[in-house]
């Protein structure tokens, strides 16, 4: 079993470093005739959530923060006509949620909380008794939501900068108005109909990903071509002027900057805690 188990982890591993940091080809077709599942999807979780940290974070300080000391805004009305604005960051990543709801694979994502601006986003039920848990000890939650038969991960979502404290404390619809720097605002929720999965489901579970992010980021540059004055798309970044970068550039950002942690979700062992929840 543990031969077995040492064969498994060095093929997943193998996959890994092929996809990450060699070359990232199209996942091929998930049928019955590809290897078994032996991947934990709480393990997948835990990868995604790399990914998109990396995302959010590229966005969050070297495009919004950035960029308004540049000249460029954003706003939660950005999809107006009438709004030269791009999406804030917490938008942001609905768009990329939404983009991953229009494919076949059945990934969800969301970012819910118990102090949430729309109820929509308000946990409920045993979202919230394992939010509570989530905020007591700041440790991932997995569980399996019983009416629903997903498979649930949460992990903390926390206010980056003062830009997301100010904009939820002046929100008009706020139930909370002294968020802090740092505080734990809510949960980045993943679900999923499977507990464990392909190898080859794992790598296209994170080519969705990708290529949602992608997705996203170009709707906002497709945004950008309209104002009246629209900055230089290009090599550049907001941090050195007027500039914002084309989609190719920012998604290669993306990945060199999770590529690694995102490897070391999946075989991260220097938290006894964490993986003995991952594995459960």
């Amino acid at each position: 079993m543990k031969i077995d188990s040492f064969f498994i982890n060095a093929l997943v591993l193998f996959a890994l470093i092929v996809f990450l940091f060699v070359t990232a080809p199209p996942p091929l077709p998930l049928t019955d005739e590809n290897q078994s599942a032996t991947v934990n999807i709480n393990r997948v979780f835990a990868m995604l959530e790399a990914e998109n940290d990396a995302a959010r974070e590229i966005w969050t300080k070297e495009i919004v923060k950035a960029g308004k000391q540049a000249g460029l805004k954003f706003s939660e009305n950005w999809r107006q006509n009438n709004v030269e604005a791009g999406p804030l960051p917490a938008l942001f990543l609905r768009e990329t949620a939404k983009n991953m709801e229009r494919n076949p694979l059945r990934l969800s994502l969301f970012l819910g909380s118990d102090f949430a601006i729309s109820s929509a986003n308000r946990f409920e039920d045993i979202q919230l008794a394992k939010f509570k848990l989530l905020k007591a000890s700041s440790i991932p939650q997995f569980f399996l939501q019983q009416d629903t038969a997903l498979y649930t991960a949460m992990f903390p979502d926390l206010a980056m900068s003062q830009a997301c404290v100010d904009c939820h404390n002046d929100h008009k619809d706020t139930p909370k108005t002294d968020w802090k720097l740092n505080d734990m605002m809510g949960a980045t929720t993943w679900m999923y109909p499977k507990q464990k999965i392909t190898m080859d489901e794992c790598l296209a579970l994170l080519h969705l990903l990708r290529n949602s992010v992608k997705t996203a980021y170009a709707r906002y540059l497709e945004k950008v071509m309209t104002f009246n004055t629209p900055p230089m798309i290009g090599d550049k970044w907001p941090k050195e002027g007027y500039y914002l970068p084309d989609v190719n550039v920012f998604i290669a950002k993306v990945k060199n900057k999770a590529s690694v942690t995102t490897l070391n979700s999946l075989l991260d062992h220097s938290k006894p805690e964490h993986r003995k929840a991952i594995e459960s």
